[in-house]
Protein backbone atom coordinates (compact mmCIF):
# COMPACT_ATOMS: atom_id res chain seq x y z
CA UNK A 1 0.00 0.00 0.00
CA UNK A 2 1.14 3.54 -0.78
CA UNK A 3 -0.20 6.82 0.58
CA UNK A 4 0.24 9.72 -1.80
CA UNK A 5 -0.47 13.44 -1.35
CA UNK A 6 -0.40 16.53 -3.55
CA UNK A 7 -0.36 19.90 -1.78
CA UNK A 8 0.10 23.46 -3.09
CA UNK A 9 1.10 25.23 0.14
CA UNK A 10 1.03 28.82 -1.24
CA UNK A 11 4.38 30.62 -1.30
CA UNK A 12 5.53 31.95 2.03
CA UNK A 13 6.19 35.60 1.10
CA UNK A 14 2.70 36.24 -0.30
CA UNK A 15 0.94 39.30 1.12
CA UNK A 16 -2.14 37.36 2.21
CA UNK A 17 -3.22 39.30 5.30
CA UNK A 18 -4.64 36.95 7.90
CA UNK A 19 -3.69 34.02 5.65
CA UNK A 20 0.02 34.86 5.69
CA UNK A 21 2.43 31.95 6.09
CA UNK A 22 3.11 32.48 9.80
CA UNK A 23 -0.61 32.14 10.57
CA UNK A 24 -1.10 28.89 8.70
CA UNK A 25 2.23 27.07 8.56
CA UNK A 26 1.35 24.89 11.56
CA UNK A 27 -1.82 23.83 9.72
CA UNK A 28 0.22 22.75 6.70
CA UNK A 29 2.32 20.46 8.90
CA UNK A 30 -0.79 19.25 10.72
CA UNK A 31 -2.53 18.21 7.50
CA UNK A 32 0.55 16.32 6.33
CA UNK A 33 1.02 14.58 9.67
CA UNK A 34 -2.68 13.73 9.87
CA UNK A 35 -2.60 11.84 6.56
CA UNK A 36 1.01 10.59 6.90
CA UNK A 37 1.78 10.22 3.19
CA UNK A 38 4.56 7.97 1.98
CA UNK A 39 5.04 10.27 -1.01
CA UNK A 40 4.29 13.99 -1.10
CA UNK A 41 4.36 16.35 -4.07
CA UNK A 42 4.40 19.95 -2.92
CA UNK A 43 4.02 23.12 -4.99
CA UNK A 44 4.91 26.78 -4.28
CA UNK A 45 7.47 25.95 -1.61
CA UNK A 46 10.18 28.61 -1.55
CA UNK A 47 13.79 27.65 -0.92
CA UNK A 48 14.12 29.94 2.10
CA UNK A 49 12.49 30.05 5.54
CA UNK A 50 9.49 28.20 4.11
CA UNK A 51 11.46 25.12 3.03
CA UNK A 52 13.48 25.22 6.24
CA UNK A 53 10.27 25.10 8.28
CA UNK A 54 9.00 22.16 6.25
CA UNK A 55 12.27 20.25 6.59
CA UNK A 56 12.65 20.89 10.32
CA UNK A 57 9.10 19.72 11.02
CA UNK A 58 9.09 16.72 8.69
CA UNK A 59 12.44 15.17 9.48
CA UNK A 60 11.25 11.65 8.69
CA UNK A 61 11.06 12.68 5.02
CA UNK A 62 13.77 13.10 2.43
CA UNK A 63 13.28 16.47 0.70
CA UNK A 64 14.29 17.05 -2.90
CA UNK A 65 13.53 20.35 -4.59
CA UNK A 66 15.15 22.55 -7.24
CA UNK A 67 14.70 26.31 -7.51
CA UNK A 68 12.86 27.21 -10.69
CA UNK A 69 15.34 30.10 -11.17
CA UNK A 70 14.86 32.95 -13.61
CA UNK A 71 14.45 36.63 -12.80
CA UNK A 72 12.54 38.25 -9.96
CA UNK A 73 11.26 37.24 -6.57
CA UNK A 74 9.74 33.94 -7.69
CA UNK A 75 13.09 32.35 -8.57
CA UNK A 76 13.28 30.52 -5.22
CA UNK A 77 10.02 28.64 -5.72
CA UNK A 78 10.23 24.86 -6.04
CA UNK A 79 7.95 21.92 -6.72
CA UNK A 80 9.67 19.56 -4.27
CA UNK A 81 9.19 15.87 -3.63
CA UNK A 82 9.19 14.39 -0.13
CA UNK A 83 9.38 10.67 0.58
CA UNK A 84 9.67 8.66 3.78
CA UNK A 85 13.26 7.80 4.56
CA UNK A 86 12.31 4.45 6.09
CA UNK A 87 10.05 3.49 3.17
CA UNK A 88 12.19 4.02 0.09
CA UNK A 89 15.70 3.95 -1.26
CA UNK A 90 16.58 6.69 -3.72
CA UNK A 91 17.99 5.39 -6.99
CA UNK A 92 17.98 8.49 -9.19
CA UNK A 93 16.63 12.02 -9.10
CA UNK A 94 16.33 14.88 -11.53
CA UNK A 95 14.59 18.04 -12.61
CA UNK A 96 13.71 19.57 -15.96
CA UNK A 97 12.14 22.86 -17.00
CA UNK A 98 8.83 23.07 -18.81
CA UNK A 99 10.23 24.72 -21.91
CA UNK A 100 11.75 23.99 -25.31
CA UNK A 101 15.11 23.74 -23.51
CA UNK A 102 14.19 21.54 -20.54
CA UNK A 103 17.78 21.12 -19.37
CA UNK A 104 18.38 24.87 -19.15
CA UNK A 105 17.66 26.22 -15.65
CA UNK A 106 15.22 29.11 -15.59
CA UNK A 107 14.18 28.66 -19.21
CA UNK A 108 10.79 29.88 -20.44
CA UNK A 109 8.82 29.03 -23.60
CA UNK A 110 5.28 29.12 -25.02
CA UNK A 111 4.32 32.46 -23.41
CA UNK A 112 4.84 31.18 -19.86
CA UNK A 113 4.81 33.90 -17.22
CA UNK A 114 7.36 32.16 -15.00
CA UNK A 115 9.90 29.36 -15.31
CA UNK A 116 8.28 26.08 -14.28
CA UNK A 117 9.83 22.77 -13.29
CA UNK A 118 9.09 19.08 -13.09
CA UNK A 119 10.92 17.26 -10.31
CA UNK A 120 11.25 13.47 -10.34
CA UNK A 121 12.74 10.60 -8.39
CA UNK A 122 13.23 6.93 -9.08
CA UNK A 123 12.67 4.97 -5.89
CA UNK A 124 12.83 1.44 -4.56
CA UNK A 125 9.77 0.77 -2.41
CA UNK A 126 11.29 -1.26 0.42
CA UNK A 127 8.13 -3.09 1.51
CA UNK A 128 7.22 -4.41 -1.94
CA UNK A 129 10.72 -4.53 -3.41
CA UNK A 130 9.37 -2.73 -6.50
CA UNK A 131 10.74 0.34 -8.23
CA UNK A 132 8.69 3.35 -9.29
CA UNK A 133 9.11 6.82 -10.75
CA UNK A 134 7.41 9.75 -9.03
CA UNK A 135 7.11 13.18 -10.66
CA UNK A 136 5.77 16.41 -9.22
CA UNK A 137 5.14 19.63 -11.13
CA UNK A 138 3.46 23.03 -11.20
CA UNK A 139 2.28 24.32 -14.59
CA UNK A 140 2.12 27.97 -15.55
CA UNK A 141 -1.33 29.57 -15.90
CA UNK A 142 -0.98 30.78 -19.52
CA UNK A 143 -3.11 28.49 -21.74
CA UNK A 144 -0.43 28.03 -24.41
CA UNK A 145 2.15 27.10 -21.77
CA UNK A 146 -0.25 24.65 -20.11
CA UNK A 147 -0.83 22.72 -23.34
CA UNK A 148 2.84 22.62 -24.30
CA UNK A 149 3.91 21.65 -20.78
CA UNK A 150 1.44 18.76 -20.92
CA UNK A 151 2.89 17.68 -24.27
CA UNK A 152 6.42 17.71 -22.81
CA UNK A 153 5.32 15.82 -19.73
CA UNK A 154 3.40 13.34 -21.85
CA UNK A 155 6.63 12.42 -23.60
CA UNK A 156 8.43 11.92 -20.29
CA UNK A 157 5.63 9.74 -18.92
CA UNK A 158 5.39 7.53 -22.00
CA UNK A 159 9.15 6.99 -22.07
CA UNK A 160 9.44 6.34 -18.33
CA UNK A 161 6.52 3.93 -18.26
CA UNK A 162 8.48 1.62 -20.55
CA UNK A 163 10.66 0.84 -17.54
CA UNK A 164 8.82 1.71 -14.33
CA UNK A 165 5.37 2.36 -12.89
CA UNK A 166 4.73 6.11 -12.74
CA UNK A 167 3.03 8.39 -10.23
CA UNK A 168 2.42 12.08 -10.97
CA UNK A 169 1.23 14.89 -8.71
CA UNK A 170 0.86 18.55 -9.49
CA UNK A 171 -0.95 21.83 -9.70
CA UNK A 172 -1.75 21.89 -13.41
CA UNK A 173 -3.64 25.20 -13.51
CA UNK A 174 -6.16 23.47 -15.79
CA UNK A 175 -9.42 21.71 -15.12
CA UNK A 176 -10.37 18.20 -16.16
CA UNK A 177 -12.12 19.29 -19.35
CA UNK A 178 -8.85 20.70 -20.67
CA UNK A 179 -6.65 19.45 -23.48
CA UNK A 180 -3.81 19.15 -20.95
CA UNK A 181 -5.84 16.69 -18.88
CA UNK A 182 -6.64 14.69 -22.01
CA UNK A 183 -2.94 14.58 -22.94
CA UNK A 184 -1.85 13.38 -19.51
CA UNK A 185 -4.53 10.74 -19.07
CA UNK A 186 -6.03 9.35 -22.28
CA UNK A 187 -2.84 9.83 -24.28
CA UNK A 188 -0.44 8.33 -21.72
CA UNK A 189 -2.39 5.59 -19.98
CA UNK A 190 -2.21 7.37 -16.63
CA UNK A 191 -5.36 7.19 -14.52
CA UNK A 192 -6.89 10.03 -12.53
CA UNK A 193 -6.93 8.40 -9.10
CA UNK A 194 -9.71 10.59 -7.72
CA UNK A 195 -12.03 9.72 -10.59
CA UNK A 196 -11.07 6.06 -10.41
CA UNK A 197 -12.45 5.79 -6.90
CA UNK A 198 -15.45 8.16 -7.23
CA UNK A 199 -18.36 7.19 -9.44
CA UNK A 200 -19.34 10.83 -9.84
CA UNK A 201 -17.07 13.80 -10.37
CA UNK A 202 -18.56 15.89 -7.59
CA UNK A 203 -16.52 17.59 -4.87
CA UNK A 204 -13.20 17.31 -6.72
CA UNK A 205 -12.46 21.05 -6.73
CA UNK A 206 -9.18 22.01 -5.06
CA UNK A 207 -8.50 25.73 -5.60
CA UNK A 208 -10.63 27.76 -3.21
CA UNK A 209 -8.72 31.04 -2.72
CA UNK A 210 -8.82 30.83 1.09
CA UNK A 211 -12.52 30.11 0.99
CA UNK A 212 -13.28 32.98 -1.38
CA UNK A 213 -13.66 31.18 -4.71
CA UNK A 214 -17.25 30.89 -5.85
CA UNK A 215 -16.79 27.67 -7.80
CA UNK A 216 -13.99 25.30 -6.83
CA UNK A 217 -11.73 24.25 -9.68
CA UNK A 218 -10.12 20.77 -9.88
CA UNK A 219 -6.59 21.84 -10.87
CA UNK A 220 -4.61 19.61 -8.47
CA UNK A 221 -4.38 16.01 -9.68
CA UNK A 222 -2.89 12.66 -8.72
CA UNK A 223 -2.25 10.42 -11.72
CA UNK A 224 -0.98 6.84 -11.74
CA UNK A 225 -0.03 4.14 -14.21
CA UNK A 226 -2.00 0.90 -14.28
CA UNK A 227 0.38 -0.81 -11.84
CA UNK A 228 -1.69 0.84 -9.11
CA UNK A 229 -5.29 0.58 -7.97
CA UNK A 230 -7.00 3.28 -5.91
CA UNK A 231 -8.22 2.19 -2.48
CA UNK A 232 -9.51 5.62 -1.50
CA UNK A 233 -9.07 9.28 -2.40
CA UNK A 234 -10.05 12.46 -0.62
CA UNK A 235 -9.95 16.23 -0.96
CA UNK A 236 -8.98 17.54 2.48
CA UNK A 237 -11.29 20.50 3.30
CA UNK A 238 -10.00 21.07 6.81
CA UNK A 239 -9.62 24.60 8.18
CA UNK A 240 -9.40 25.98 11.70
CA UNK A 241 -12.05 28.65 12.23
CA UNK A 242 -11.41 31.02 9.32
CA UNK A 243 -7.76 30.06 8.73
CA UNK A 244 -7.02 27.63 5.90
CA UNK A 245 -3.73 25.75 5.51
CA UNK A 246 -3.46 27.08 1.94
CA UNK A 247 -5.51 28.50 -0.92
CA UNK A 248 -5.61 24.95 -2.35
CA UNK A 249 -7.07 21.88 -0.69
CA UNK A 250 -4.61 18.99 -0.56
CA UNK A 251 -5.46 15.76 -2.36
CA UNK A 252 -4.94 12.36 -0.68
CA UNK A 253 -4.82 8.91 -2.23
CA UNK A 254 -4.28 5.42 -0.87
CA UNK A 255 -3.09 3.01 -3.54
CA UNK A 256 -2.40 -0.69 -3.78
CA UNK A 257 0.07 -2.32 -6.09
CA UNK A 258 -1.81 -4.49 -8.56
Amino acid sequence: MLKLMSFNIRYGTADDGIYKWDNRKHLVIDRINTFKPDLLGMQECRDDFQAEFIKSNLQEYEFYGVQRAGDGGTALEMAPILFRKNGFRLIQKGCFWLSDTPDLPGSISWGSTFPRTATWVQLLHLVSGKELAFLNTHFDYEPSAIDESARLLQGWVVQTMKNFPVLVTGDFNADKDSHAYHQLTYMTGLVDIYRQSHSTHEDEGTFHGFGQAGELTPIDWILASDSFQAVSTEIDHYHADNIYPSDHYPVHAVLNWK
